[in-house]
């Protein structure tokens, strides 16, 4: 279930992006700034008393690196979702950040739209990636990923169908296959991927560029 309001954080040591983007968030009835902080040390230890759905957090701190510091707010407060906002547009960053459990990318260039679309997909449990961090992800990459999964044509069909939130019966009716079907896709995909749920599935299967 979703909560009726989205309480965010904002982990950013330059001045003119996080005003930026209280301003952008200021009539958003539905999101509840909690606070904003320049230090990834501040961060975690604000986070030791209260609740926080959501945090913006760039990989360039002054005194943690981000990515190191996505991995560490996880493992310690494994219900915050992360979303790195970061100039940084290398796919290899991208993938690191979703290995370490960002549940999103956002270039600093992104519009106020699509903040918006990223905050409320990753509130849902879903990968939050903006347009260009898509491209980004959708380009071949030379380096095939340690681990890649081999997977069948139909697994091919049915994966980006998940990811975009189908129900099994949607799938169904899109591809004229049974619930059975699908589920035993689903299953073997999961199993392949070594993810524990849907949601962990999905973001390895964005991390190989397979969404």
């Amino acid at each position: 279930m979703l909560p009726e309001k989205i309480t965010l954080a904002i982990v950013d040591d330059h001045p003119i992006v996080v005003e930026g983007l209280k301003l952008l968030l200021l009539d958003k009835p539905h999101i509840d700034m909690v606070g904003s902080f320049h230090t990834g040390e501040s961060f975690l230890k604000f986070l030791n008393g209260v609740i926080v759905d959501i945090v913006l957090l760039d990989i360039t701190l002054p005194d943690k690196n981000g990515l190191d510091l996505c991995k560490e707010i996880k493992q310690k407060h494994p219900e915050t979702n992360i979303i790195i906002l970061s100039n940084h547009s290398e796919r290899s960053i991208i993938m690191q950040a979703l290995q370490h459990g960002a549940s999103g990318y956002l270039l600093k260039n992104a519009s106020a739209n699509e903040l918006m679309d990223c905050l409320n997909t990753a509130i849902r449990g879903q990968v939050a990636l903006s347009e260009e961090v898509k491209g980004i992800m959708a380009r071949p990459s030379t380096i095939m990923p340690q681990g890649f999964p081999t997977l069948t044509a139909r697994e091919k069909e049915i994966l980006p169908l998940i990811a975009e939130g189908l129900t099994t019966a949607d799938i169904g009716h899109k591809l004229f296959i049974s619930p059975l079907t699908i589920e035993t896709h689903r299953r073997n995909l999961m199993q392949k991927f070594g993810a524990k749920n849907v949601a962990e599935l999905i973001k390895l299967a964005t991390l190989h560029g397979l969404t």
